[in-house]
């Protein structure tokens, strides 16, 4: 029987969805039935979480329900913090750090499937602030249930309560990637609590698989790129420099949007009223000017592939804004993911069917074993990682 085996399982339609959906051709993202535009740079977080979980907006009631269940689970467990230290000692990078501190909590007292996703997406901007701090050489510092999710988060990163712009923009970052369809990470953790195992190990495997620099790893490249640039007038040089040799440019090109990411948008509207609250316009004009000379330039080496600003660009550029550190950059995309995640294991949960694809075995047959004693005694050459 002839197959077609497709690579990465590229155009293969592995589930249908009511969470998100992506429209590369058109550079859409709908989210819930909203777009991205619509919902991103107006709702609140925990509004995102509902409705996600939900497929409605929440009223004030159930709205306040929700805040009061995510903030009342924000403390860490002891053995999380402990291995934090570990960990923060030997320098881990913070995406293990989080994936070690999340398997954690599957030490705390047995919870339902609802209180375990609470638990989650409440412990994890904990467990990255107080990483973060710990490499830094600092005290953790506890959680606050008076501050949303937003906000509590940098609070714990800075110690300071954050200003109202801070948290918009925030907020509008974590809202946007909050999910975008079945990606790797997404379809891990679909994956896995598609065995019927529980919520931490779904998400634990979704962090696992954000960790992968072909994830989630592109937006410290893209504002080291600014940073290399460092003036204007280096930009074109700079940047048909790489683009002669051969090299990407990050935060340019999707592998999915055909046109310019929407999400993209939405970021460049948040950062530009940052920037402006700040008053730190020096570095946004010089990263707009970055992107405006790359999108002429790859017109003029890479025409007719419509590569254009892609969602990295601009997050490097708002989450720098908020005085983020590169490598805080996933982590924190996770802290927006996770709601997404666990809405497709809700979702998978519903369909209670294992996802269980077929492969098309392709090596020798017919082989017979030989004892140790009857083998050749110099190594036989072999092209198997493994070896």
């Amino acid at each position: 029987m002839e197959t077609t085996v497709r690579s990465g399982l590229e155009g293969v339609v592995a589930a249908q969805t009511a969470i998100s959906g992506v429209d590369g051709q058109a550079g859409e993202l709908t989210i819930a039935g909203f777009s991205v535009e619509e919902l991103a740079p107006h709702a609140t977080f925990e509004e995102i979480v509902y409705l996600l979980w939900h497929d409605t907006l929440p009223n004030a009631e159930q709205l306040e329900t929700l805040r009061s269940s995510l903030s009342a689970r924000r403390a860490l467990p002891a053995i999380t913090l402990e291995l934090l230290e570990t960990a923060a000692d030997r320098r881990v990078p913070a995406m293990d750090a989080l994936r070690m501190a999340t398997d954690t909590l599957s030490l705390q007292p047995s919870q339902g499937v609802t209180e375990e996703a609470l638990t989650v997406v409440s412990s994890c901007p904990t467990a990255v602030a107080a990483y973060w701090r710990l490499c830094n050489g600092k005290v953790p510092i506890e959680p606050r249930q008076d501050l949303t999710h937003a906000a509590n988060y940098l609070y714990m990163l800075s110690g300071d309560p954050p200003g109202e712009e801070q948290v918009r923009a925030l907020e509008t970052y974590i809202n946007s990637v909050a999910d975008h369809g079945l990606n790797a990470s997404t379809f891990a953790a679909r994956v896995v609590i598609s065995t019927q195992s529980d919520m931490i190990s779904a998400i634990v495997g979704a962090i696992g698989a954000l960790k992968g620099p072909l994830h989630g790893g592109a937006p410290g490249p893209a504002l080291d790129m600014v940073f290399e640039i460092g003036a204007a007038e280096r930009a074109e040089p700079y940047l048909r420099a790489k683009l002669a040799a051969g090299e990407r440019l990050m935060g340019f090109g999707h592998r999915v949007y055909k046109v310019r990411d929407p999400r993209a948008d939405v970021l460049a509207e948040a950062a530009r009223r940052l920037y402006c609250a700040s008053g730190d316009g020096a570095f946004y004009s010089l990263a707009l000017h970055v992107e405006e000379v790359a999108l002429r330039l790859l017109e003029e080496y890479k025409p007719g592939r419509h590569l254009q600003t892609n969602v990295e660009f601009y997050t490097a550029l708002l989450l720098h804004g908020l005085g983020l550190e590169t490598e805080l950059f996933t982590p924190t995309f996770a802290i927006g993911r996770v709601a997404g995640w666990i809405a497709h294991c809700f979702e998978q949960q519903r369909l209670n069917r294992i996802i269980r694809p077929q492969s098309e075995y392709v090596g020798d047959r017919g082989r017979l074993y030989a004892p140790l004693s009857q083998r050749p005694a110099t190594a036989i050459p072999t092209t198997h990682p493994a070896s």
